[in-house]
């Protein structure tokens, strides 16, 4: 609790005065751009990767930055309807999937399933399962496999993002781009998917 109280004191000392009139701007409602869709990994800020600030964002992050395929009846479905607000409502121009670097929901897909007994995330981390049978023969105790792991699942993110028809009809409009990129916490250096070739590239 002390430590949260303290960096709130500094962000009223520091932070605030600077974006004073910022803030006092963004009380009378948000249109940020873009929306990013990140891990809940405390070490993948989007804030702070991007260097964003106030109101330049709307972000939703859960475990491994999984896009569910869309779907209704039962469930809570806090990802999507944050997906459907952001879409229909702010109507923002681009949707951001960031994956990560050493992510733990991906290593535990690659570990497999069940993951001892828990009640949500063993659902929750099935969502990867299409992105692992991409693997084929890569041995998955490898590095390799698990970088690999982590870019398919942010492409097939990008491919269930189209299976949404708000965001499908905004794509074919013209209105929203869908692109995906991934943050290498070992070396703070960022990869931008390139969607043509299906490549990750590193951001110069």
């Amino acid at each position: 609790m002390e430590r949260l109280i303290d960096g709130y004191r500094r962000f009223r000392g520091g932070h605030w005065p600077e974006y004073r009139d910022l803030y006092k701007e963004l009380s009378k409602g948000q249109k940020p751009p873009v929306l990013v869709i990140a891990c809940s990994d405390s070490r993948v800020d989007p804030a702070v990767i991007f260097d964003a600030q106030p109101g330049e964002m709307f972000v939703v992050r859960n475990v491994a930055n999984l896009i569910p395929p869309a779907e209704k009846g039962e469930g809570q479905h806090g990802t999507s309807a944050a997906l459907e607000f952001a879409v229909r409502v702010l109507k923002v121009g681009m949707i951001l999937v960031l994956g990560h670097g050493d992510c733990g929901g991906v290593g535990a897909a690659l570990r497999g399933m069940p993951l001892d007994d828990f009640e949500y995330l063993d659902d929750w981390i099935g969502l990867i399962q299409p992105a692992l049978a991409r693997l084929g023969d890569l041995d998955r105790q490898t590095p390799e496999a698990k970088e690999a792991l982590e870019q398919e699942s942010i492409k097939l993110s990008l491919e269930r993002l189209m299976t949404f028809p708000f965001v499908a009809k905004a794509v074919e409009a013209g209105s929203l781009t869908l692109e995906g990129a991934r943050f290498r916490v070992f070396d703070g250096r960022l990869e931008w998917l390139d969607k043509a070739a299906g490549a990750f590239n590193r951001v110069s």
